[in-house]
């Protein structure tokens, strides 16, 4: 069977002048019979519609902050480094893939905040200081493929998965603070902040806030990858 060919969105280093890949991202689409493609850093609007045109389906990856100017924010000191031009080619990709071709798309840790601003919701710029209620630390260091906290996970995530609550790894600062309207949550920390999420009236527009690129010997992140390769043999080309 021919692999489904899927686009992946680049990781950008400002430091080096260069674009660069975790391979976990690509393995685990490869595992999940998939054909992962590093997509260029591009804000031509038809280079991106070409590669919509030719991909079943798209990785939003992690990466620096959103601006926040995305949703009406002002930037804060707490907000870190951001990259404009991917802010802006992912947002043409998104405009392009999910809303015109209504192709499939996962958002890893960057990616669910991406969809949600995208869609309407706005996002705390640094969880210490602005989700101080909060007792969990969603900042854990290396190793990255050890679950730090739990999830408690709802809907579509819990039958794919089978359970109800997930051990998670968690490298991120920022979070969803208001829910897009369009988003459905599907997993919560124990401080309520949002961690999954699907789009609603679209075949597969799902993200999680965790890395299952970094466990890929976690079940739990076999059967996310694979739901992502299965929903881009379903949309097709």
């Amino acid at each position: 069977m021919e692999r489904p060919l899927i686009g992946v969105v680049p990781l950008w280093d400002e430091e080096k002048d260069s674009l660069w890949m975790l391979p976990g991202y690509l393995e685990g689409i490869l595992r999940a019979g998939g054909l992962p493609l590093m997509l260029p850093l591009t804000t031509d609007t038809g280079a991106l519609r070409q590669a919509a045109g030719l991909c079943a389906g798209f990785l939003f990856t992690g990466g620096q902050d959103l601006f926040p100017g995305l949703y009406g924010a002002e930037v804060l000191p707490v907000c870190g480094p951001v990259c404009e031009e991917r802010d802006a080619m992912e947002r043409t990709l998104f405009s392009i893939a999910v809303w015109e071709q209504n192709k499939s798309a996962f958002g890893i840790c960057r990616g669910i905040q991406l969809f949600n601003v995208l869609l309407g919701g706005t996002l705390y710029q640094d969880l210490p200081t602005q989700l101080t209620e909060s007792a969990l630390s969603h900042q854990q260091k290396p190793p990255y493929d050890r679950p730090v906290h739990q999830v408690t996970i709802s809907g579509e995530l819990r039958e794919l998965l089978g359970f109800d609550t997930l051990a998670v790894n968690s490298s991120h600062h920022q979070g969803i603070a208001k829910l897009a309207p369009d988003l459905v949550p599907m997993a919560r920390a124990a401080d309520g902040l949002v961690e999954a999420v699907r789009m609603k009236d679209k075949p597969f527009v799902w993200a999680v806030q965790w890395h299952p690129e970094f466990a890929l010997a976690e079940e739990s992140s076999g059967k996310l990858f694979n739901a992502l390769v299965e929903a881009c043999r379903n949309t097709g080309r």
